[in-house]
């Protein structure tokens, strides 16, 4: 796409945020948007391009993307705030919140390693459906039930979609709510963030049409051909599962939060602002420990993980936590520089073990501004 219009803002300081988010729409974007949470306050919001694949949708300042695993990120805020509040404890057994757990021999499984993608349930051995993926509680059932499909703290497997299972069933049972109704109670409203699991039709028509690009799928062919298949089986997904309503209306934590940028900015933002309205400092502390630190027996690549969160962020600096999507969205905090920042895009692209071109444009060109800011 040339010469894409641009909206929005930005403070003086990051003007060039400008120029660096016109410059994806030629590294494979097709509409997105972009923002930035310094010292807790937003510095830049932008966005641009199309939220349809036909190009007849403007994107607009509210429209709202399935953001998949950057969902990962936003779920572990959730579970920072039960310990936070002495409701959860990351190295206790997870059956000690969710008793069913315990079966399989799964007892003594930590709430921190099932986090750190280390609990041996990165899937489901038992045939399951989408309508049953959906529905949220049969998917619940067969992981409680299961046992681990490898020794648990021999390796790290990425749970693609379990790991929000194993944060909404036991804040589900703590709480009284599901992850959408938290999310949206103690989350969304008092930060203002548009954000939301399990969308309600009338938002249907914020919505951006997921666009499958180029080696999309080649990241899970990758893990589909390794020894640890399990977390794209039970069931398979498409880059364009999205697209449907049943997605958009299920809660799947792990992967189908929908959201702007900004939303994921002031999320970000907010953790690492000083003051924050979520968490205390001690639990953001617990929450970004390093749990595992190593490579990804599915897809050989290194990770490093918290409770949740990526510790291994690619192009961000050390110190850094968030969490990446399929196909390019992503939001991230650098507590020291203290920042908060999310992109949102609909178009899917594929880069292997290199970094999405258009998520390093970006995060260099927000580097840079700070750096001159010093």
């Amino acid at each position: 796409m040339s010469n894409p219009q641009i909206h929005g803002f930005t403070s003086a300081a990051f003007t060039p945020l400008r120029a660096a988010f016109a410059d994806c729409f030629g590294l494979g974007q097709h509409g997105g948007s972009v923002a930035v949470v310094h010292k807790g306050v937003l510095v830049a919001e932008l966005w641009g391009g199309f939220a349809d694949a036909a190009g007849t949708r403007d994107w607009q300042q509210d429209t709202l993307v399935n953001v998949w695993s950057t969902t990962k990120g936003i779920a572990s805020v959730a579970m920072a705030m039960l310990v936070d509040r002495g409701l959860v404890d990351y190295d206790q057994p997870m059956a000690r919140y969710w008793p069913e757990f315990a079966a399989g021999g799964k007892g003594d499984i930590t709430v921190g390693e099932c986090l750190s993608h280390q609990g041996g349930v990165d899937g489901v051995p038992a045939p399951m459906d989408l309508a049953g993926l959906y529905a949220g509680e049969p998917y619940a059932q067969a992981l409680a039930a299961m046992e681990p499909l490898w020794e648990p703290r021999s390796r790290s497997v990425y749970h693609a979609i379990s790991l929000g299972t194993l944060i909404a069933e036991p804040l589900r049972r703590i709480t009284g709510q599901s992850f959408g109704a938290f999310l949206a109670d103690q989350i969304a409203v008092p930060l203002g963030a548009d954000i939301v699991v399990g969308l309600p039709e009338s938002d249907e028509a914020r919505i951006a049409e997921i666009i499958e690009g180029p080696h999309t799928f080649d990241s899970v062919t990758q893990v589909l051909e390794s020894a640890h298949p399990d977390a794209w089986v039970n069931p398979s997904l498409r880059p364009t599962e999205p697209n449907t309503r049943e997605w958009r209306a299920a809660e799947i934590p792990g992967a189908n939060g929908h959201a702007t940028a900004k939303a994921l900015a002031l999320i970000y933002g907010d953790l690492v602002s000083g003051a924050s309205k979520l968490v205390s400092p001690w639990a953001l502390e617990q929450a970004t420990k390093l749990r595992f630190d190593g490579v990804d027996a599915a897809h050989g690549g290194p990770v490093a993980y918290g409770a949740g969160f990526g510790l291994l962020q690619q192009d961000a600096r050390p110190g850094s936590f968030g969490h990446s999507g399929w196909g390019g969205c992503f939001g991230f905090a650098d507590p020291v520089a203290q920042i908060g920042m999310g992109y949102t895009t609909n178009h899917m692209l594929g880069f292997g073990d290199d970094v999405d071109p258009r998520r390093r444009r970006l995060v260099e060109c927000v580097y840079a501004v700070l750096d001159g800011l010093q």
